[in-house]
């Protein structure tokens, strides 16, 4: 299952470049449900991921069942040719937050250039409940539809 919640940030942290980064391309085969595929770095990922009976409203949360399994590099490009959508290219820094949290900061590029956007995932629904974000987080959008990435892969270009 994956728990996260989503915020927009006031700043990027002064120290951005310290932190371990991934170079990600994505796109959607389907929507309802998910299905991605996902090159982070040289890793090849086919990603399936379904609501769950929890209440997101209720948490703020966005929670899914999430199943990954990894792909060959030619299977990745074979699939890739038939998205449906936009392909979605972003940077992700991974900011240790704690000892269990770590804040996947996502910088757009492409079409999507000037979007950027943090996702912490949490381990269960209370841990996501208790959550105090640092200063530097902005705006809860978790359960906006318009910072999710299916959604992203949708449009034209990015306006707030």
């Amino acid at each position: 299952m994956e728990i996260e919640k989503k915020f927009t940030i006031k700043e990027l942290p002064e120290n951005l470049r310290e932190f371990p980064c991934i170079a990600i391309e994505q796109g959607y085969l389907c929507t309802k449900p998910v299905v991605r595929i996902r090159k982070a770095n040289e890793a090849y990922i086919l990603t399936y991921k379904s609501k769950t009976s929890l209440n997101e409203k209720q948490h703020g949360t966005k929670i899914s069942n999430e199943v990954e399994l990894p792909l060959s590099k030619d299977g990745y490009y074979h699939l890739r040719e038939k998205i449906d959508g936009r392909l979605i290219e972003k940077e992700r820094f991974c900011i240790k937050l704690t000892e269990t949290l770590t804040a996947e900061l996502d910088i757009f590029h492409g079409y999507l250039e000037g979007l950027v956007f943090v996702e912490v995932e949490f381990e269960s629904v209370e841990q996501a409940d208790a959550f105090i974000p640092p200063d530097w987080f902005g705006e809860d959008v978790s359960l906006d539809i318009r910072y999710a990435n299916h959604y992203l892969s949708k449009i034209d270009k990015w306006e707030e």
